[in-house]
């Protein structure tokens, strides 16, 4: 044997040694446990496996489905929005982990951004919770993983594979000393994804993971008994009164209402549909339900508006050129024969659905792309997301708006679907069902369609001679930098027709001052202007309520559901709030609405789901 030939031979055992002693270090629990005693599991997970679609003859109201039980949901931490966000981060590095249940499925507790933890429906002691606000600061996306449970709509349950959903996590506002910093900006913010997608969470028996929880998008959700404007495109409307929660603080409210425009006075309009068909939107609560909706919002258009419809899959396709609403038999025709498959090119379909609207954008023509997907998107090939998203910015300026309409769970990019409408000077829905679907695209159409007011702030100038300290409730990705309120090139929120408006703070007042509050100073563009607008309005003493039973049941039904949110995302600053005070304070507010009726049952579950957690159940 040639000494060439044993060192070869003597390197192929040293490979095979290490090779024995590192492979099981890399394998999961899972492969060890089937290599070592398979025996031991009756069913093995596979990490890979795709739910089967519903039967297609399924009718549009079963459409309340959701996907992929044991699904992971991780929130991601882009780059900032500069356009949204222009003040220094206020910083924190901790990575937030929401284990997964174990099998049978268990409900995993909600933890906070700061490590407070839902318990019977309180949120439990954490630090920070009295951090400081640091003066003209931008809030700071959270870098946070967490691992999530979904419950499929029959009840079988599907491994949702690495990807899960995606949402963006912002870390909240801290109280802020008035003497030191007396000025809240911030822009108006009318979308609604965040309380949707909580919702289906919580009807599936799972809480929402903390970074889906918008508390403005919870607030604005539900529709408020403002009266509208007598004259231009918005009114103020003010209150404030005790906190339900603590004897030494108050809640502030501030409340834009916008002017209401009939469906026969809005301005006729191009809409261009571009509907994912990617093999990802094949179940019955995606493409199926996207096509119900898009029917729904063709019956509700007016005979001098059109309709153009682009899918993208593995490849754009030009469905349907600009067609008269009135001819729903060929719209109809082409969405039926609409079927998912491929794969996702998102930039290539966003560009043609753009080129068909800027050819109508004028200021007598409404133009609008609508996205339907969900956001489980390749970009393209060619195409990175920021270049897609600086792309769309550039057909803001040609009049063209967006909306971008979530659909299903197991991949769902709530954190893309934010980046669309926000680039897009749009909104942010989400549809979990076909009652939803007729809510967005029936009662909300109008609206949606006629922006009344773009480019919108709203900052609030409080007096340190009456409020101590301040917090407002959500709007941390909607921050504006103090000085840039006048500053006319930064872009901002729209609001569109009949929509309202609603923020709240938490304040600490100064004791037995008399001095008004605030100040609050609106700021908008006209829809094709270029300059902006500016209101104020005082917010005086007399709009202060001695007690909260003394308030409107619109500001304590949306105190109720701030609240709700502030607890559900694990917010320090909400620490002791409960639950069950929250949902009493909405009983008491419901005043038979619907919506407001099915928001208590959902505190409710939020309460069970959140003692079964402190339980270990």
């Amino acid at each position: 044997m040639s000494q060439t030939f044993l060192k070869r031979r003597l390197s192929q055992w040293g490979s095979a040694l290490l090779v024995a002693c590192v492979l099981p270090a890399c394998m999961s629990m899972d492969e060890r446990q089937t290599l070592t005693a398979p025996e031991t599991r009756s069913t093995p997970r596979t990490h890979a496996t795709a739910k089967p679609a519903p039967p297609p003859s399924a009718a549009p109201q079963d459409f309340a489905a959701a996907e992929g039980d044991d699904a992971r949901a991780t929130a991601e931490s882009p780059a900032p929005r500069e356009d949204r966000a222009r003040k220094a981060p206020r910083g924190i590095d901790a990575e937030l982990r929401e284990e997964p249940a174990p099998e049978p499925l268990m409900v995993a507790p909600a933890t906070g951004a700061m490590g407070g933890a839902v318990a019977n429906g309180v949120i439990g002691r954490a630090q920070g919770a009295e951090m400081a606000k640091p003066s003209r600061m931008a809030p700071k996306k959270l870098e946070a993983s967490a691992r999530l449970t979904d419950k499929d709509v029959d009840g079988s349950d599907a491994h949702a594979g690495p990807q899960g959903n995606t949402f963006e996590a912002w870390k909240p506002n801290t109280f802020t000393e008035t003497s030191k910093d007396p000025l809240s900006t911030f822009a108006a913010d009318v979308d609604t994804a965040s309380y949707t997608v909580a919702r289906r969470y919580l009807q599936n028996g799972n809480l929402p993971p903390s970074s889906a929880v918008r508390v403005e998008e919870f607030v604005n959700y539900f529709k408020y008994r403002y009266a509208p404007p007598e004259t231009g495109a918005f009114t103020v409307h003010l209150e404030a009164a005790p906190s339900p929660f603590d004897s030494k603080r108050h809640f502030v409210r501030v409340g834009v209402q916008g002017k209401v425009v009939s469906r026969s006075q809005r301005k006729p309009a191009h809409l261009v549909f571009l509907v994912d068909t990617s093999g990802s939107m094949a179940s019955q609560d995606k493409l199926p339900l996207a096509k119900e909706a898009i029917k729904i919002a063709v019956k509700n258009l007016n005979e001098n508006d059109t309709v153009a419809i682009v899918t993208y899959a593995g490849s754009t396709r030009d469905v349907l050129a600009p067609t008269p609403a009135t001819d729903v038999k060929s719209i109809h025709a082409a969405l039926d024969a609409l079927q998912s498959g491929g794969g996702t090119a998102m930039g290539s379909g966003m560009e043609m659905a753009y080129k068909h609207a800027v050819k109508k954008a004028s200021g007598k023509v409404v133009s609008r792309v609508i996205v339907l997907t969900d956001g489980d998107a390749n970009i393209g090939p060619t195409l990175s997301p920021q270049a897609m998203l600086e792309s769309i910015h550039k057909y803001v300026a040609e009049g063209v708006t967006l909306t971008a309409v979530g659909f299903g769970m197991g991949n769902y990019r709530d954190d893309m679907m934010e980046k669309l409408a926000d680039k897009g000077n749009g909104n942010c829905f989400y549809v979990d069902s076909y009652k939803e679907a007729k809510k967005v695209f029936e009662t909300q159409l109008t609206g949606t369609l006629e922006v009344i007011a773009k480019d919108v702030k709203l900052q609030v100038e409080f007096n340190p001679l009456a409020v101590r300290r301040y917090r407002l409730l959500g709007y941390e990705n909607r921050d504006v930098a103090d000085n840039d309120f006048r500053n006319d090139k930064v872009d901002a929120g729209e609001i569109g027709a009949g929509h309202n408006v609603t923020a709240l703070y938490e304040v600490e007042l100064v004791k037995d001052a008399k001095e008004s509050l605030a100040t609050v100073r609106v700021r908008a563009k006209a829809p094709n202007g270029t300059e902006a607008a500016e209101q104020s309005f005082p917010f005086t003493r007399s709009l202060l309520r001695a007690s909260l039973e003394a308030a409107s049941p619109d500001f304590r039904f949306a105190v109720a559901v701030a609240s709700t949110a502030d607890i559900l995302r694990g917010n320090p600053a909400a620490e002791g709030w409960s639950l069950a005070t929250a949902q009493k304070l909405a009983e008491g507010a419901a005043a038979g609405d619907a919506d407001r009726n099915e928001f208590v049952k959902l505190v409710s579950q939020a309460r069970a789901l959140s003692g079964a957690s402190a339980r270990g159940e």
